[in-house]
């Protein structure tokens, strides 16, 4: 009797090429059926993705191109929250790209947009799996925000020539 090996999906892998003036996101999310409802929402905002396989898949992703939103599971690759390296890594990246990505931590530890634990994580967002059908809104708002928060900031750090 052979076994049947599961089709590989299309989005496990997801690696679009970017172009000047595309939005584009990383998602560090390891399990299937959270990633592909992450890519759905994701590629229906118009983002271009890119899914990270592995701790050093990402960490070179994340040294290589500033995402506008990187997306991360509090226990990919089996961390704990406070052993998760992807997320020590996303939160301690140089300013100037830090304020230009968003990030949203995902998982069962946390309450979708409370911005208390958002704020203690350093991320822009936390967001509950079981909420997950939701995220789109609730992303898309995020963004917004955080666009209309930094904007006089960034302006004002272009006019000085510091960004």
């Amino acid at each position: 009797m052979s076994q049947v090996t599961p089709p590989i999906r299309e989005y496990e892998h997801r690696f679009d090429i970017f172009e000047p003036g595309d939005l584009t996101a990383l998602i560090c999310v390891d399990q299937p059926d959270v990633q592909g409802k992450l890519v759905d929402q994701l590629t229906s905002l118009d983002y271009k993705l890119h899914v990270g396989l592995f701790p050093e898949d990402i960490s070179m992703k994340l040294k290589t191109h500033i995402y506008d939103v990187v997306v991360i599971d509090e226990h990919f690759a089996g961390c704990q929250l406070n052993t998760n390296s992807v997320l020590y890594e996303a939160i301690h990246l140089a300013g100037s790209q830090r304020r230009n990505q968003f990030v949203a931590l995902i998982g069962t530890s946390v309450q979708t947009n409370d911005e208390m634990m958002a704020f203690i994580l350093s991320v822009d967002l936390v967001f509950n799996i079981a909420d997950l059908e939701n995220f789109k809104p609730v992303l898309r708002r995020g963004v917004a925000r955080q666009k209309e928060f930094y904007q006089a900031f960034l302006e004002q750090a272009k006019a000085v020539g510091v960004a």
